[in-house]
């Protein structure tokens, strides 16, 4: 029996101590796509991506849901929510960028939700990061472009950096 408390006691203490740090945890709760595309820019701040905590993820699920259906309804999309489309999207917006060449000189991660397309990271110049926009924007079933590209590596990124 006092062997029994002794565990519980230890097992309540870690919990304890554990249980906000557990509950902070961030992660990529609806499994949105985020990959590195391009790599040539030593320094650039890397991006967080779409990680979230618990209880972040339970406030925009609701939001998510409704958005996702949206496009259904309306008739602009085929597939019952659009963040269905995401995962084939940001594949082929990788191989769009990283077979055009003319951005084989930045570092660009991008992520996918719901058909918009988010890019970050660095690039050598302002025309570099409008023509990389226009670019993405033309790949098949990509909605919108959100462009969080900075010129360089100095200064406070345009997204959360990890």
């Amino acid at each position: 029996m006092h062997v029994m408390r002794t565990v519980g006691f230890w097992l309540a203490a870690s919990l304890t101590v554990l249980g906000p740090a557990a509950a902070q945890e961030r992660k990529n709760f609806f499994d949105d796509p985020f990959l590195q595309v391009t790599s040539a820019v030593a320094g650039c701040p890397v991006p967080e991506g779409p990680l979230l905590t618990a209880e972040q993820a339970r406030v925009v699920e609701h939001e998510r849901v409704q958005h996702g259906t949206s496009c259904y309804l309306s008739g602009r999309c085929r597939l019952p929510s659009s963040y269905l489309y995401d995962k084939e999207i940001i594949p082929r917006v990788a191989q769009y960028i990283q077979r055009d060449g003319r951005f084989d000189d930045t570092s660009v991660w991008v992520m996918g939700q719901r058909r918009i397309v988010t890019l970050m990271g660095c690039v050598q110049s302002r025309e570099q990061a409008d023509a990389l926009e226009r670019a993405v924007g033309l790949v098949d079933d990509v909605m919108n472009v959100v462009n969080q590209l900075m010129v360089g590596t100095q200064g406070q990124p345009p997204y959360k950096p990890r």
